[in-house]
């Protein structure tokens, strides 16, 4: 009962920064559209809100032994782990956060492929994005986050404390990708992933919904050819042919039968029109 509580109080502490910057910045952006905003969105926070809870409440403390075990088991050369002590600490900051958004990159594109689309449709079926829709992840998404997202910065020995910082800027810039603003950064989206970009990435047109995948740099998407200039497509539509679903029925989208007969971001449009 004692962890139960205490993973309840951590998931529901975690967020209150972010929720309190992001209010703000909705009262700035939005003024008196922001409770029409908040209105419009009433059922995606709560099934986001849902979410959050099950991963953080049910499906963390299950896991905490499991990925400790995990971890210890990626190697991690004394050599290596000797040589940061002497690079100067921004380098190794910035390196920990491009190595794990490289793994993030990957990951992500792998989710759109149709062997994971099913888990990973939950995700973009938000049709009014908000900051929350961080958390809008399948329990079976969050696993994979966690089994691949670190192994490159703990295969390289990077220090712990690079790592969790480099945890900590991805976590609080993608609440602002996420978030409803339309923004392009200027040229600093050039760098840094839009809250634009990144909303192109969950545009309701499913073949447009393939570019973007990174979370907090351009550049792997700009390497690898699946950067998209997101100033066409401000404010664009979100979601999926199927539609959003309350927190039940994100649990249970990857185990449908019409999603096994067929997957990829395709499958969501098939999908619909096989809904009743």
């Amino acid at each position: 009962m004692d962890a139960f509580l205490e993973a309840l109080r951590e998931t529901v502490s975690d967020p209150l920064p972010a929720a309190l910057v992001f209010a703000v910045l909705a009262l700035i952006v939005k003024r008196d559209k922001v409770w029409a905003g908040l209105v419009a969105a009433r059922r995606e926070i709560g099934t986001n809100l849902g979410l959050l809870l099950f991963n953080g409440v049910v499906l963390m403390p299950l896991l905490a032994l499991p990925m400790a075990a995990y971890r210890d088991l990626i190697p991690r050369m004394p050599e290596l782990m000797e040589f940061w002590s002497g690079v100067p600490v921004i380098a190794v900051a910035i390196l920990a956060l491009v190595m794990i958004d490289f793994a993030a990159y990957w990951r992500h594109r792998f989710e759109h492929s149709p062997q994971l689309w099913r888990i990973h449709a939950t995700h973009h079926a938000d049709e009014a994005m908000n900051w929350l829709t961080l958390h809008r992840k399948h329990p079976l998404g969050e696993v994979m986050s966690m089994l691949i997202d670190l192994v490159p910065v703990l295969l390289l020995g990077l220090p712990i404390w690079a790592i969790v910082l480099a945890g900590l800027v991805r976590s609080w810039w993608g609440y602002l990708i996420h978030a409803d603003v339309p923004w392009t950064l200027g040229p600093v989206g050039k760098v840094m992933m839009s809250p634009a970009a990144h909303r192109l990435h969950h545009i309701r047109d499913e073949a447009l919904m393939g570019a973007n995948y990174g979370n907090t740099i351009t550049l792997w998407d700009r390497l690898f050819g699946t950067y998209t200039d997101p100033a066409p497509y401000v404010n664009c539509e979100t979601g999926i042919a199927e539609g959003t679903r309350d927190v039940a029925g994100e649990l249970l989208r990857p185990f449908e039968a019409r999603y096994w007969r067929q997957a990829g971001p395709e499958a969501a449009t098939i999908a619909a029109t096989e809904a009743p």
